[in-house]
């Protein structure tokens, strides 16, 4: 047994040293390695030195720097996905005010209503179960086929909207959808009688936060065979989004449109979405005009599947100061009752979507929360060599890899999580409903935000 013990060790010794040498070898090399880096980092001339990137890039911005060499490689048009990396003013210095001493928060038992309903006016409105729904991502153009899906199939297990987006109108999506919402947008496809009388409420696409009331071109390659088919293009044709719908375009011409499309569709809301910018009342005043059932107004922080930098960064007005003034506005106008607020834009928790819901919306759509929520755990397809946005782009490189069913139930769970945290907090305040909620439940620790939403600064009694 000895023999056998001592043959094996000695039969394994060129091992333990080789081993042994690696180690070695490797920490000297480590320790090499660093102390010639350090030296040269801490010897040479500032003109010469590596360090030299560290102050151009807290100057520049390590997304600044990036995007500029972009811009040196090709001299194109500069597209950038999911909107813009800012740090725009947010809703996270406002706070709720709990009920604790008359009022008293709602016990756990107690059913608390979420139930919403969009342009009351109209002839049939919409009824939601929740105020969230998924705003507009167009198929063909931005989603594939199978997030599409995903995202329509969530919607039908929350019972809640979806907006179809600028894209192609997925007929198996449209019948998945608990409510689809049609994007009337400046396109050649999208306008058919069917499309628009199957619709639970048409929303006329004048702008978005990532790209203000720009459009669009998607060339031919990039566009899936089936997206170009429910967009009635030809192979080699480009799909075009343009930046007006008529022709010398004046508000009559929208006024006109937005009563063709009630009669179409049967009566359903006909509403506008723009983008929120600085002349916001001025805009509310036109689509006032124009005799909409619902405005749904983007924030600055509104995503996109790509848009120029430019039009990201540098157009729009934060989400927060918008639904404010437009909610101030609205009622202004005494028209707060009659037409209903959407408001979406960056918004990307329970906390974000109850707050804009306070201050005045009556529902929020989400987006970019949305396709991260339906590629849940599937990111791991993807993750290290790919980003995960490319398991559920129309052109990403592995969207075949997206599993329809999962990304269903991983978007639900996301909804149905979030309206419970709402719940929870409706509770808190002290209500049954969130028909109840309104600015006088919050406050702000910020005095500049407490002044200017007209809610009660949190130093001050």
């Amino acid at each position: 047994m000895l023999t056998k013990l001592l043959i094996a060790f000695i039969a394994f010794m060129p091992f333990l040293v080789l081993i042994l040498a690696i180690l070695f070898a490797r920490k000297w090399l480590i320790r090499h390695l660093f102390r010639t880096m350090m030296e040269i980092l801490l010897t040479d001339e500032y003109g010469e030195n590596l360090a030299e990137t560290i102050p151009a890039l807290k100057r520049l911005g390590t997304i600044s720097m990036l995007e500029n060499q972009l811009r040196a490689e090709d001299g194109k048009l500069l597209h950038r996905s999911l909107g813009t990396a800012r740090q725009w003013p947010n809703f996270d210095s406002i706070t709720f005010i709990p009920a604790q001493t008359s009022p008293f928060p709602i016990d756990k038992e107690v059913v608390v209503d979420m139930s919403q309903t969009i342009g009351k006016s109209a002839q049939k409105p919409l009824h939601i179960d929740i105020p969230i729904m998924i705003g507009g991502m167009a198929y063909g153009l931005a989603v594939s086929k199978k997030a599409k899906m995903a995202l329509a199939q969530a919607s039908a297990k929350a019972k809640t909207a979806i907006n179809s987006g600028e894209g192609g109108i997925l007929p198996e999506a449209k019948e998945e959808a608990h409510k689809f919402i049609l994007q009337f947008s400046k396109t050649s496809w999208g306008k058919e009688n069917q499309d628009l009388s199957g619709a639970d409420m048409i929303e006329i696409k004048l702008g978005q936060g990532a790209s203000a009331g720009m459009g669009g071109h998607t060339i031919a390659a990039k566009i899936p065979a089936d997206a170009k088919t429910a967009m009635g293009l030809e192979e080699d044709e480009d799909a075009i989004i343009h930046e007006l719908f008529f022709e010398n375009q004046t508000l009559s011409d929208l006024k006109e449109l937005v009563s063709e499309l009630r009669k179409t569709s049967g009566g359903v809301p006909i509403g506008m979405k723009i983008a929120a910018g600085g002349n916001l009342e001025k805009d509310l005043d036109h689509l006032i005009k124009i005799d909409v059932d619902f405005i749904a107004i983007e924030g600055g922080q509104g995503g996109t599947h790509d848009a120029p930098p430019i039009l990201q960064d540098d157009f729009g007005i934060p989400t927060l100061h918008a639904v404010v003034r437009a909610e101030k506005h609205l009622r202004k106008r005494k028209v707060k009752n009659d037409i209903s607020l959407i408001v979406s834009g960056g918004l990307n928790t329970p906390g974000d979507f109850l707050k804009a819901i306070a201050l005045g919306a009556d529902a929020i759509y989400i987006g970019s929360a949305m396709l991260y929520a339906i590629n849940h755990t599937q990111i791991l397809k993807a993750l290290p060599f790919e980003p995960p946005s490319q398991l559920i782009w129309s052109d990403g490189k592995m969207n075949d890899k997206f599993d329809v069913k999962q990304g269903a139930e991983s978007g639900y769970r996301f909804l149905h999580a979030c309206t419970e945290e709402m719940r929870i907090a409706l509770r808190a305040i002290g209500k049954t409903s969130i028909k109840d909620l309104s600015s006088k439940d919050l406050v702000s620790y910020d005095e500049t935000v407490a002044k200017m939403a007209n809610i009660p600064y949190s130093f001050t009694p």
